[in-house]
């Protein structure tokens, strides 16, 4: 009877001991350092020493060393000395380290073996010392010694099956373990505390040639290696190429490289940061082609890293809030190039959804990037079923068709492999092989917006006062939803940035959404699932493990819900309701109403993690249990329940009236004491559902008690035998039907409907209480028209109610005026996108009023309007004073222009292409530029006054030259 107890101990004493976080409360204790938000965020010994210095590294050692000897200890207590499960207690306690405790278990093994199997640890110690001193790579030692102790221990214990095979499973557990957390060991070294570096260094050796054939960490290496890298993988062409990280010494690889002019190599920057989502940095860094001598190649790699620090480099970092890093270079053996250009597997002006834009040229693909050359330019679709795959092509020029055409598909596939993020692709051809140079996200086109989802939540255009209310309530509460399960995964993320408006509609953040969810370990089509409908295959158990922490939490929660609104029913909603329904705000003042309006907000804060926890368990409950929508009872539900009622009173009403003029049917009830019974019925089914509205979320919509016409024509609908809507009747029919079942899921389905009706009369009375202040401020002539102060975000609301901003009731008027008309205009827009790609989405654009006299025609590259003057630059030399009335022209753009565009209005280039730097450029600034306007720094003169439009590609001229 001992051993099975003796196996539970070991089973759950033993993950605890691993997970027990020592390192990370010695590192905080001493350095006030939180390893789990630093770094790798691996709570390790190298981290310690990384992180923390020698003396907290010596500390971390020997708290995991006292774990890897408790656990042996502990079996000897339950079994004998030597044992096999002195073995399982070490894989239980790795398996602890590695979950919980996130970190890979090195120490507490090496130390737990030591007093396991002393002679064993010797022979395995011995070995890895002389590898190591031979090899001088850590990676090889630390695999290498995998497969050494479980050989001893066969050697040494032959016949003892149950120790070799545990043997076995442990070296088997560590080594995948190495494989999914990442070492604080190969961070930079000159980062590391001062005293570590040495050690550090030491401990890293001299690394082995790293090539685009291994998995890459952009942490170490950049994106532009990493993503490179992974692609190849994948299977597509990349040239062969190898990384230098910032931290290794270039000789070795320039001693195994063999550049020539028969093999020539090019040397490209990979700075860390670079190509990423935030940031393209296109053009800032170096590019060394025609690399053909060792000689030739140490001077490359210099140029290449000393790129990181030039001035413009610098400042675009600045300007973009990017820190400071390293830089990685990745040298490649150099394709020659028959034809080359970039693709966008998105349109970088329009975003539309569906065209590939290709540019091309015979040669180099530096031609096309440099803005130096016009290159032919493509547009293209893909057309894809689930049979076959055809691409239609818009533009001609020398490049063969059949070539574009493959351009336009590895775009789209690649974009498909990113799960929906558009992609800039460079790419070559040498007449045999399509070869990918680069993929990066589309800066400009992130984040992704859909709406999806959005337009149900929160339909149709949106007045700023609801927005400003519903986003922050809104994305708080799922902030602290993900935040719950996601625990320190969460750190980074912006919950703030869950939604926005475009065309005054809400739309979801997919790309933080899926962030979100990859982090939760959902699938990785989690992204194309919200942007276009995409099926989810179903979570790894490794993910769901990783999770199960953070699910827990959320089940209890769930578990938890009925019992948490009704005490909060009780207590907090009930009571509030009732204050806010004997309060007369007719006669409050501003002061009163605002604090009557926060009252409100602070209990629809409470309401609203209601809101989406309880639709949320009652739709996972429903699917669990495979409950059929009819058999649940809605009746709950103040619409449903509303309409019920209704119906009754219809019924009635016909009763009364058998004949009837749909027009005159109130009329006609007045006439008899049943009609009068009827209307009074009515009046009462009014005063307690007069909180509901078309809209439910929208406080800028009357309520059914402000403006009764709607329910009145539901009614004589219903007296008619017409359903008012074509929900209603299955509302109907569900209310029959529902009572069939209960239990689990028709109480979840109960609470949604008395969650619904709280939050419901929250809205509405805090929509009567900004109906009340727009009558005080439209009498004192604050306000102009009925229906302003929709139009006002709820700080503005406040700022005017304390009298604090002068400024903005001095520009009152115009800035109402401007949103309401902004408001119009977005209401007539008919085709909503379902997807926005980027922060600044293209707006129909409106007919130019200006100069008819001429107009140069070119690229439309960053999209929007500017006016202003003219300022021909043909070089750098001599730069005046530049502003946003200033509409730059020049001969074409590199990196080196950056830092204008920054200030001024506008540019206007004589050559280059929408994928150029300059225009990339441009357009992270939000600059309207315009590309190829052939002979404009001779055809412009300074001081001119000129229109452009980004978007259409064209510049308006006048002949008004006056400064």
């Amino acid at each position: 009877m001992f051993e099975p107890w003796g196996v539970l101990v070991i089973l759950i004493v033993c993950p605890l001991l691993g997970g027990l976080p020592l390192i990370a409360w010695i590192t905080y204790a001493l350095t006030g350092k939180q390893l789990s938000q630093v770094g790798t965020r691996n709570i390790s010994v190298s981290a310690a020493f990384y992180h923390g210095g020698r003396f907290v590294g010596i500390l971390a050692v020997l708290s995991e060393a006292l774990k890897g000897v408790a656990a042996v200890l502990l079996t000897r207590v339950l079994f004998p000395e030597g044992s096999f499960w002195e073995l399982i207690a070490l894989i239980a306690l790795v398996i602890g380290r590695y979950w919980i405790g996130k970190g890979a278990g090195t120490t507490n093994v090496v130390w737990g073996f030591v007093v396991h199997d002393p002679l064993v640890a010797i022979f395995v110690f011995f070995f890895a010392g002389i590898s190591f001193t031979i090899l001088q790579s850590r990676k090889v030692v630390k695999f290498g010694v995998l497969l050494l102790f479980p050989l001893f221990v066969m050697i040494l214990h032959l016949g003892d099956y149950p120790r070799i095979l545990a043997a076995v499973a442990l070296a088997g557990l560590m080594g995948w373990i190495y494989t999914k957390i990442p070492d604080d060991m190969n961070l930079p070294a000159q980062e590391a505390q001062t005293e570590s570096q040495g050690m550090l260094e030491f401990l890293r050796g001299e690394r082995a040639i790293v090539s685009l054939d291994e998995e890459l960490d952009a942490a170490i290496v950049g994106e532009k290696a990493a993503t490179l890298s992974q692609i190849k993988r994948w299977g597509y062409p990349v040239p062969k190429g190898w990384v230098l990280a910032p931290i290794d010494d270039p000789q070795m690889l320039t001693e195994f490289l063999q550049p020539s002019e028969l093999s020539p190599l090019v040397v490209r920057s990979s700075a860390i940061g670079e190509d990423s989502e935030h940031a393209s940095a296109a053009g800032q860094y170096e590019t060394i082609l025609d690399v053909t001598s060792q000689e030739a190649l140490q001077s490359a790699i210099a140029q290449v890293q000393a790129s990181y620090n030039h001035p413009s480099a610098v400042q675009y970092r600045r300007d973009r809030g990017l820190n400071d890093t390293a830089m990685a270079v990745l040298i490649q053996q150099q394709v020659q190039s028959a034809y080359s250009g970039v693709a966008f597997s998105r349109d970088p002006i329009t975003g539309q959804a569906d065209a590939i834009i290709i540019e091309a040229l015979p040669g180099s693909p530096t031609q096309v990037v440099s803005g130096k050359v016009t290159p032919e330019q493509y547009r293209a679709f893909v057309i894809e079923t689930e049979n076959s795959s055809s691409v239609q092509l818009e533009g001609e020029g020398r490049v063969p068709q059949a070539l574009i055409k493959q351009v336009a598909y590895l775009a789209y596939r690649l974009e498909k492999r990113y799960h929906g993020t558009p992609q800039d692709i460079e790419w070559s051809y040498d007449g045999q092989t399509l070869w990918v140079l680069q993929s990066r996200p589309i800066t400009t086109l992130l984040p992704i917006w859909t709406r999806k989802i959005a337009a149900e939540v929160i339909p149709g255009v949106i007045h700023p006062l609801t927005w400003s209310i519903n986003r922050p309530l809104t994305c708080g509460v799922w902030g602290e939803f993900f935040t719950l399960v996601l625990g320190e995964r969460a750190l980074g993320l912006d919950f703030t940035e869950t939604a926005t408006l475009h065309y005054s509609r809400a739309y979801f953040n997919a790309s933080l959404l899926g962030d979100i969810f990859l982090r939760m370990g959902l699938p990785p089509e989690s992204l194309e699932f919200l942007t276009r409908g995409a099926k989810l295959s179903k979570p790894s158990l490794q993910s769901t493990w990783e999770n199960l922490p953070g699910l827990g939490k959320l089940l209890r929660r769930e578990l938890s819900l009925e019992k948490d609104f009704k005490q909060d029913y009780h207590k907090r909603f009930i009571p509030g309701l009732s204050q806010l329904a004997q309060e007369d705000i007719s006669n409050l003042e501003p002061a009163k109403l605002l604090i009557r309006i926060d009252f409100i907000l602070e209990l629809l804060r409470h309401g609203t993690y209601y809101s989406i926890l309880a639709p949320l368990s009652a739709a996972v409950r429903q699917a669990i249990f495979r409950v059929k929508d009819g058999q649940i009872d809605n009746s709950v539900t103040p619409e449903v329940a509303a309409l019920r009622s209704l119906s009754a009173i219809a019924t009635d009403a016909k009763q009364v009236l058998l004949e009837f003029e749909p027009q005159r049917v109130f009329e006609q009830l007045k006439q008899t004491p049943e009609g009068e019974k009827i209307l009074r019925e009515f009046d009462e089914l009014l005063q307690d559902y007069g909180y509901l509205s078309e809209v439910g979320t929208d406080i800028s919509v009357p309520t059914w008690r402000e403006n009764p016409q709607m329910i009145k024509q539901m009614f004589v609908q219903l007296m008619q035998g017409n359903e008012p809507q074509s929900g209603a009747k299955d509302a109907i029919n569900s209310i029959f039907a529902g009572k069939r079942k209960r239990g689990f899921v028709q109480r979840r389905v109960d609470i949604k409907g008395r969650v619904t009706e709280v939050y419901s009369r929250l809205l509405a009375e805090l929509r009567w209480s900004f109906v009340a202040l727009e009558k005080i401020w439209l009498k004192s002539g604050l306000l102009k028209k009925t229906g302003d102060i929709f139009f006002l975000e709820f700080d503005e609301v406040r700022r005017l109610i304390t009298g604090d901003d002068s400024r903005l009731i001095e520009e009152l008027d115009e800035l109402v005026e401007s949103r309401r008309s902004q408001f119009v205009q977005d209401g007539e827009i008919i085709q909503i996108p379902l997807l926005v790609y980027g922060n600044t989405p293209p707006h129909p654009l409106a007919p130019s009023k200006l100069y008819s006299d001429q107009i140069l025609q070119g690229i439309g590259a960053s999209q929007g309007q500017a006016e202003g003057r003219v300022k021909v630059l043909r070089n750098l030399q001599d730069v005046p004073e530049i502003d946003r009335d200033t509409i730059l022209v020049v001969p074409y753009t590199d990196s080196g222009w950056a830092p204008l565009l920054l200030r001024a209005g506008g540019l206007i280039a004589e050559a280059g292409g929408r994928l150029s730097h300059g225009a990339i450029v441009a357009r992270e600034y939000g600059i309207p530029a315009v590309m190829d306007v052939r002979g404009a720094t001779w055809l412009l003169q300074d001081g001119q006054r000129v229109r452009i439009d980004g978007s259409r590609g064209i510049v308006e001229l006048s002949n008004d030259l006056r400064p």
